[in-house]
């Protein structure tokens, strides 16, 4: 998703409480910059705007969150979703943290110790050209990074529009070690989790009619 330049997010961000400026400095140390260090976290890979994650987030005390994406204008947005969602909630923001990253190089701030329970990667970049497809997050090659930090028995729930990039994946998760514990063709019809949270790009789609293709998958 392309977004205009937005002069105030880099200031906000730097200013705000529950953003992380030098992630590659806090590898390994995640669960201490939380106010309860014994939470399990969870992780979304490309937060966008922040729809999914201030909603899940608020909705979820008993959970640390971390959310990255790459683009300050974003992130400016995410920040401002986040405290919306906390407010109306009445509710300190004591389970969030957000930061800027290039996702490719992903294992530069996360390791084992970090013991992520549960990765989100919510309608990413389907780079359908042949020789972009290593960019894909769902490929083989970013999985095998993952694992690097992702727990015992981690967990990865993605969700797509695209046909190509969800057929594709089955076939990268399988080849990475992981099982599919649960997939579908149309989320919407078939859910395979509770309390599904919609991204915006998920109510674009659906409002085109496209079915939301989703699954679970889990390290063997």
């Amino acid at each position: 998703m392309r977004i205009r330049f937005k002069a105030w997010a880099r200031p906000e961000l730097e200013a705000s409480k529950f953003y992380i400026n030098n992630p590659e400095e806090i590898k390994e140390k995640w669960k201490e910059q939380f106010k309860n260090k014994e939470k399990p976290i969870h992780l979304e890979l490309g937060c966008g705007k922040g729809q999914f994650i201030s909603k899940t987030s608020v909705q979820n005390p008993d959970i640390n969150y971390i959310a990255i994406d790459l683009i300050d204008a974003m992130l400016g947005l995410a920040k401002r979703n986040i405290e919306q969602e906390y407010e109306e909630q009445k509710r300190e923001i004591d389970n969030i943290i957000i930061t800027r990253f290039d996702i490719e190089r992903i294992n530069l701030i996360l390791g084992k110790k970090d013991n992520i329970k549960r990765i989100y990667i919510n309608f990413c970049n389907p780079w359908p050209k042949g020789k972009h497809r290593k960019k894909r997050l769902t490929h083989t090659k970013q999985l095998d990074k993952y694992k690097e930090f992702l727990s015992e028995q981690g967990e990865i729930y993605f969700k797509t529009d695209d046909d190509d990039l969800f057929n594709a994946s089955l076939n990268y998760f399988e080849e990475a070690g992981f099982d599919i514990l649960n997939k579908t063709y149309d989320l919407h019809e078939q859910p395979i989790w509770n309390n599904n949270v919609e991204t915006e790009h998920e109510e674009m789609f659906t409002e085109q009619g496209i079915k939301i293709k989703a699954l679970i998958a889990r390290i063997k």
